[in-house]
C-alpha cells in the first residue's frame, strides 16, 4: 500500500513539474506589462497597473497559489473588505495578486497587479496553480503607452443612378433575381413618375356642402368663409349696357 502512495505521489510530481516547467509569468514593473513566457519564448503579454509609491508590488520570486474567477477581498477596502478582484492569482499570503482591474497609464493599485480587461481572462486560462511568477523592475510615476486611433476621414458618398427594382426597394443582388429588359424598366419607370406626380398635384378648390360646413370646426368655417369671399371678389364683372333716357322716356 504504502508503495502505490510514493508511486502515485512520485508520478504526481513528475506530471506537474513537467506541466510547469515551461511556463513563467515576468511582471516588470518599470513598463507595467506582464509577459507570458512557454518553453523560452514569448506567447502573450498586455498592459498592467501596480501598486503605488505609498503601496508599493514588492518584488522577487513568486508562484501561483490560487485561483479564483470571482474573487471577493477580505482585506480591501478595509476594515471588513469586499472588493471584487475576478480572475484572482494569487501571489501571496498577505494581499497580493494578479487579478482584472482598472489600468490607467500609471501604477494606481494598493500593491496587487491589475490587470487589462482581455488580458486578465487570457492569462487566468493559461497559468494554473504553481506557475512561477517574476516581478522585477521599478515603478515610476507615469508611462507612455502608443494609442492606436481610429481614421476620422469619411468617405465620399459617389451618386449612383439606382434601377427600377433599387427604387421600389429591391435589388438583383439581394433578391436574387435577374434584372428586366430595358423595355421593362422604362415602363416602369414611366408609371413611377406618374404616380409621383399624381400625389404631388395641388388639390383644386371645392365648394363644401351644408353638411360639412355644419360637421367642420370653427377655423374650417371661417377657411370656407374666406375662400367664398375670395372666390367672389375675382369674379368677372360685367358692364350694364348704356340706356338713353329719351328712348326709355318714349318706350
Amino acid at each position: 500500500m504504502k508503495k502505490k502512495l510514493l508511486l502515485l505521489l512520485s508520478l504526481w510530481l513528475i506530471l506537474g513539474v513537467s506541466a510547469y516547467a515551461g511556463k513563467r509569468i515576468v511582471v516588470d514593473l518599470s513598463t507595467q506589462t506582464a509577459t507570458a513566457y512557454e518553453n523560452g519564448s514569448q506567447v502573450f503579454s498586455g498592459n498592467i497597473s501596480t501598486g503605488t509609491a505609498k503601496r508599493p508590488t514588492p518584488t522577487g520570486s513568486y508562484r501561483v497559489l490560487e485561483k479564483d474567477i470571482d474573487h471577493v477581498s477580505t482585506s480591501w477596502p478595509k476594515p471588513h473588505g469586499g472588493a471584487k478582484m475576478h480572475y484572482m492569482l494569487r501571489l501571496t499570503n498577505y494581499g497580493i495578486a494578479m487579478h482584472l482591474g482598472f489600468v490607467p497609464s500609471y501604477p494606481a493599485s494598493h500593491g496587487c497587479i491589475r490587470l487589462q480587461n482581455g488580458f486578465a481572462q487570457k492569462m487566468y486560462r493559461w497559468a494554473h496553480v504553481g506557475v512561477p511568477v517574476r516581478v522585477v523592475g521599478h515603478a515610476p510615476a507615469r508611462v507612455y503607452r502608443s494609442i492606436t486611433r481610429r481614421s476620422t476621414h469619411k468617405k465620399k458618398k459617389t451618386s449612383k443612378k439606382l434601377t427600377a427594382l433599387e427604387v421600389f426597394g429591391a435589388s438583383p443582388k439581394t433578391e436574387g433575381v435577374f434584372a428586366p429588359k430595358r423595355g421593362i424598366v422604362t415602363k416602369v419607370k414611366k408609371s413611377y413618375v406618374e404616380t409621383k406626380k399624381k400625389r404631388t398635384k395641388p388639390v383644386s378648390y371645392r365648394e363644401p356642402s351644408t353638411l360639412d360646413i355644419l360637421s367642420s370646426s370653427p377655423k374650417a368655417v371661417k377657411r370656407v368663409e374666406a375662400a367664398q369671399k375670395e372666390k367672389w371678389q375675382k369674379r368677372p364683372k360685367r358692364k350694364a349696357p348704356r340706356v338713353d333716357p329719351l328712348k326709355a322716356m318714349r318706350a
